[in-house]
């Protein structure tokens, strides 16, 4: 897939709307429309200075549609890339005599140019943060122990953090430099280590990535390391490296042949060669419900055949009870497990189960959900601020237009109506408030009887699948929020009345649109 050219969104339908044309409208259609359009905005149509200015603009703006949709070449960029693809640096190169697939290829080559020149200022960095909390005190413990506490407090500390942070640099769209960290400590015990890592993604098979390393418990680590998928259910592994210590240098490789057996069920076969090589074989299965694990291993100095499985409160004597906190903020994770009890015990099972549930249903209703409510509401008015000023063009221009089609829809109706077609008596576009539930919003929308029946052709009227908001008239009154465009009409002296969703193609006059009369 071809990268966006921009963060936000492309609009592609914007000329076809305006012609009103389907997007695999023949040369034929085209000119039709571009010549009924022109016949319209004809600037010599018009005696008026201002209204010829005006028509002068539109005039020029369906002639611009017309050259990009009429040519093969601008027609295959603008369909892919919309607008902004036929603006892009380095199209002045290219030879007008390429096939559309051609075409693509060179904006890709070009696109692919201008990401290289961006990477530099690109970074993902991540980050976690785990810390262990012992709260076993709180459920399993003797009272005789706090006789003698002031308050009677249960003890609860933390016996474990570990923090990691990494930062990937890309350097060419297919070289990733990785640079990491790792703190651990239990218990008073710790230790670190900073890791180094040069990445290249061969092909979409595969990569290659080597590592240096250095930490205060194994010394320097200079190591590589290669991933190929065979095929869509099976890959492979290689690592090899090389550990320097005090004792000297002690090189190693480990190998692991991988394979989708089923949905939730891996095989694996593992060679690994240094001071402790073995072989090993193992198939994983790994459930909702359960978790089974059968191994064998021929190796120096361990050979061994495992076979576990693991099923949730199997033995009540055995039973850990965990409780877990876990928060992410961008790219950075904090996890904070709770170590509850050491024994199946109710109060903890209730409050490791029921308490954080209705902690979680509470926090959703009465802070998420208005959050990102409120959220929402605030990108949307940032968006409508940001586009405010070609809003308020697109609604001049519409303007505009209106006032040209005044004399051409009094025309059309007078044909119509000697004919008993059809009249187009009442049109709007926008947001529609329905719902009983959204009286308190105001509803956002627009008249369009004037372009609508201005498209009037033969008593019909045809839109195709195409957001209304490019059509001759018409601009969007409520951007960023979904609109429909409803229409009451008369055909053959009955009324009628439809309401479409915005995007969607309407062909009327039809039956079911008819209004009956005890309405």
């Amino acid at each position: 897939m071809a990268p966006a050219l921009e963060d936000d969104e492309i609009d592609n339908d914007d000329y076809y709307s305006l012609l009103n044309v389907r997007r695999e409208a023949t040369q034929e259609e085209l000119k039709v429309s571009y010549r009924r359009l022109c016949m319209l905005y004809h600037p010599d149509k018009h005696r008026d200075p201002e209204l010829k200015r005006q028509a002068e603009q539109l005039f020029n703006l369906v002639h611009q549609a017309y050259e990009v949709l009429s040519d093969p070449q601008s027609r295959a960029i603008y369909d892919i890339y919309g607008k902004r693809g036929l603006d892009v640096e380095g199209w002045e190169v290219v030879e007008r005599k390429r096939t559309p697939t051609e075409i693509r290829e060179e904006f890709e080559r070009l696109q692919r140019e201008r990401e290289e020149r961006r990477l530099q200022q690109r970074t993902n960095p991540k980050g976690m943060i785990s810390v262990g909390v012992d709260a076993t005190d709180l459920f399993d413990r003797y009272e005789e122990d706090y006789e003698d506490m002031p308050g009677g407090f249960p003890h609860v500390e933390i016996n474990k953090m570990h923090i990691s942070q990494s930062i990937e640099a890309p350097l060419t769209t297919s070289d990733t430099a990785v640079l990491s960290g790792s703190l651990s400590t239990h218990n008073g015990n710790g230790g670190g280590n900073i890791n180094l890592a040069l990445r290249r993604v061969t092909s979409a098979k595969g990569w290659g990535e080597v590592e240096f390393g250095a930490g205060d418990t194994h010394g320097p680590l200079l190591g590589m390391k290669i991933f190929r998928n065979l095929t869509a259910r099976c890959f492979v592994t290689a690592q090899c490296g090389l550990q320097f210590s005090s004792r000297g240098v002690r090189p190693g490789c480990t190998t692991v042949l991988a394979r989708h057996l089923d949905q939730n069920t891996m095989g694996y076969l593992q060679w690994r060669w240094g001071i402790q090589s073995s072989m090993n074989t193992s198939i994983v299965r790994d459930t909702k419900t359960s978790h089974f694990t059968f191994a064998m291993q021929l190796g120096i100095p361990h050979s061994f055949m495992m076979m576990s499985y693991q099923y949730k409160f199997q033995d009540d004597d055995q039973t850990k009870v965990k409780g877990s906190i876990k928060l992410n903020r961008a790219s950075q994770t904090y996890f904070f497990p709770i170590h509850l009890t050491d024994q199946l015990l109710p109060s903890a099972v209730f409050y490791a189960t029921v308490g954080p549930l209705v902690f979680y249903l509470a926090i959703q209703r009465l802070i998420i959900r208005p959050y990102v409510r409120a959220q929402k509401e605030q990108d949307l008015e940032k968006h409508r601020e940001s586009s405010a000023s070609d809003t308020a063009r697109k609604r001049q221009e519409a303007e505009s237009a209106v006032l040209l089609m005044q004399e051409s829809v009094r025309r059309i109706i007078e044909t119509e109506e000697s004919r008993m077609g059809l009249i187009i008596l009442n049109a709007w576009y926008g947001k529609f408030v329905t719902d009983s539930s959204r009286r308190n919003e105001r509803a956002k929308v627009i008249d369009v009887t004037v372009p609508l029946q201005c498209l009037v052709k033969d008593s019909k009227l045809i839109l195709t699948e195409a957001t209304k908001s490019g059509l001759p008239g018409f601009y969007d009154p409520c951007v960023g929020e979904e609109k429909s465009l409803k229409v009451l009409y008369q055909f053959r002296g009955v009324m009628h009345q439809v309401l479409s969703p915005d995007g969607e193609a309407l062909r009327i006059p039809k039956q079911s649109h008819r209004i009956d009369a005890d309405n």
